[in-house]
């Protein structure tokens, strides 16, 4: 189990952390960000589809064609884990070396759309306050570190989760099926 968990989970991690740097890289370029959420959490999803893989990997090749809900998350939990960290890794990367205004622009630029949608004045002054915080916040890299695992990792769960239940096989499972 050990080598099929670094194996996807490595192979997940290089998947997310480089489709990020793609899509940070042509964000600060052209400073839009428009859609580009959407495209990283489907970017996240396509990396954590190797936690499908992986399980399906176990259970077919290494388990004689079962396993447990419980083994199967925890497949799922150790590969999320490991792309995560990688993910977190490459974000603080791009973040200190490349990109250390990266709060200030975005702080910016989440002004700049709230004031083209119309916001009132007590609005803006509310996210100029909320876009102090995080950029205060964003400061202390325990803080960005723990904001970028909050991005990834609870999807990582989620996409263990649901293979979990849609791969779970367990002994009694195969004996009902052939009578």
């Amino acid at each position: 189990m050990k080598k099929n968990v670094i194996t996807f989970g490595l192979i997940a991690g290089a998947i997310v952390s480089a489709l990020m740097g793609v899509t940070v890289a042509m964000c600060y370029a052209d400073g839009k960000t428009h859609g580009n959420m959407y495209l990283g959490y489907a970017t996240m999803l396509i990396a954590f589809s190797m936690i499908f893989v992986a399980v399906k990997n176990y259970r077919d090749k290494y388990n004689g064609g079962e396993i447990t809900f419980g083994k199967g998350f925890m497949i799922g939990l150790y590969i999320s884990l490991i792309a995560s960290t990688l993910y977190v890794v490459t974000w603080l990367i791009i973040y200190y070396k490349f990109m250390p205004d990266f709060m200030e622009k975005y702080a910016t630029h989440t002004l700049t759309e709230a004031k083209a949608s119309g916001a009132s004045a007590k609005e803006l002054s509310e996210q100029a306050a909320k876009m102090n915080t995080y950029k205060q916040m964003y400061k202390n890299p325990v803080f960005v570190v723990l904001f970028t695992y909050v991005e990834i990792l609870p999807v990582g769960l989620i996409i263990a989760l649901i293979t979990a239940l849609v791969l779970k096989k367990r002994p009694t499972d195969n004996i009902l099926a052939t009578n």
